[in-house]
């Protein structure tokens, strides 16, 4: 038997996980087929902080998901297993989400006379830590995929997936983004941070083989970014809200606008997923809420809908995940990263749907 086959005659899946573990799951790096990346860095958060604790809230929470799902009976003998949270990473998180605010706070007062030395330094000392985050993403995604094991990403704000992104539009040049969320995050550099979690499918687009974005779900959103749809000649398809909802008010059913989702998207698909894409009353404590959005249910048939269409979910990411005084937010989190996780790996066959 192999390692992996030894793990899985071992561990009783109806009994306590293993600790400290993702999902309780005894599966290390070499007998998992899905390995997470946790990136817990929020830097630029505009609004509410929290999202960097996104990571360990999710591994502490995700023990209490039961591993057995009714359409993919053995979605747990995949394995799944998460990169420990490197300290540096919090500690540069922190020292420069420090930095970051002072300046946000300054931009946001209208204090331009009183702009000192050191906060004129701020935004390019933060982009050039941004960048060094993304160069490191990218490089542990790709050698991860290298080694033929699928690969996702946990944040963190939304800023933290262009690495991975970048990753897999080199490896698939007909990629195409399937981005849930309440925000189309299209700005330019948003208040001066190149990397800014709102400029991230702004700066994902600047990678010409990505062939498209479908975003899903947004209903905050600015000038700027309404332009750039509309000046995007298809690149980018966006399913508003307000449009979902009118559309389901009318008679249409969740059916037949997921049809008309998928329809938009090619053969390979990255999934961006940022929590308060759903409704606020599952993600209270994301950094920007926002009245709307999805229930839990509804996202989850919109995925299996995508990958029973024979599209492949080649990645994908979760962020803005945030703690608050209790469990709840990690605890959805949590699931949503099971299911996406178990549908990717449906997608690329390492698991089958019960007939």
């Amino acid at each position: 038997m192999s390692k992996k086959e030894d793990i899985i005659a071992s561990f009783d899946p109806n009994g306590p996980g293993a600790s400290g573990q993702l999902f309780g799951l005894p599966f290390d790096y070499e007998s998992a087929d899905l390995i997470i990346i946790p990136v817990p860095w929020e830097v630029t958060v505009s609004y509410t902080a929290g999202t960097a604790d996104g990571p360990q809230a999710i591994l502490d929470a995700s023990t209490q998901v039961d591993l057995f799902l009714k359409d993919i009976p053995d979605a747990w003998k995949m394995g799944i297993h998460m990169l420990p949270i490197e300290k540096d990473l919090i500690n540069q998180n922190k020292k420069y989400r420090d930095l970051a605010y002072k300046y946000i706070t300054w931009l946001e007062n209208n204090e331009e006379e009183w702009i000192t030395d050191e906060l004129k330094i701020i935004p390019n000392a933060v982009n050039e830590m941004a960048e060094k985050l993304n160069i490191y993403v990218r490089s542990q995604a790709s050698k991860i995929h290298n080694q033929g094991k699928m690969v996702a990403l946990l944040g963190g704000d939304h800023s933290t997936p262009l690495g991975i992104i970048n990753a897999m539009a080199d490896i698939y040049p007909d990629l195409g983004i399937l981005q849930i969320d309440a925000h189309a995050d299209l700005r330019e550099a948003y208040e001066n941070f190149a990397y800014s979690h709102a400029s991230i499918m702004f700066n994902a687009l600047k990678n010409k083989k990505i062939s498209k974005l479908v975003q899903v779900g947004i209903r905050d959103f600015c000038d700027e970014e309404m332009n750039y749809i509309t000046n995007s000649k298809g690149r980018v398809k966006t399913f508003y809200d307000s449009d979902i909802k009118a559309h389901k008010f009318e008679g249409s059913s969740w059916a037949n606008i997921c049809d008309s989702i998928i329809n938009e998207l090619p053969k390979h698909v990255y999934i961006s997923f940022d929590i308060d894409g759903l409704d606020p009353k599952l993600c209270p404590n994301t950094g920007t809420p926002v009245p709307g959005g999805f229930e839990f249910d509804e996202v989850v048939y919109l995925i299996k809908k995508l990958v029973k269409s024979g599209r492949t979910i080649v990645s994908f990411d979760l962020n803005e995940v945030a703690p608050g005084e209790n469990e709840w937010d990690a605890n959805v989190g949590a699931r949503l990263l099971y299911h996406l996780s178990t549908l990717m790996g449906v997608s690329q066959g390492k698991l089958t749907f019960k007939p």
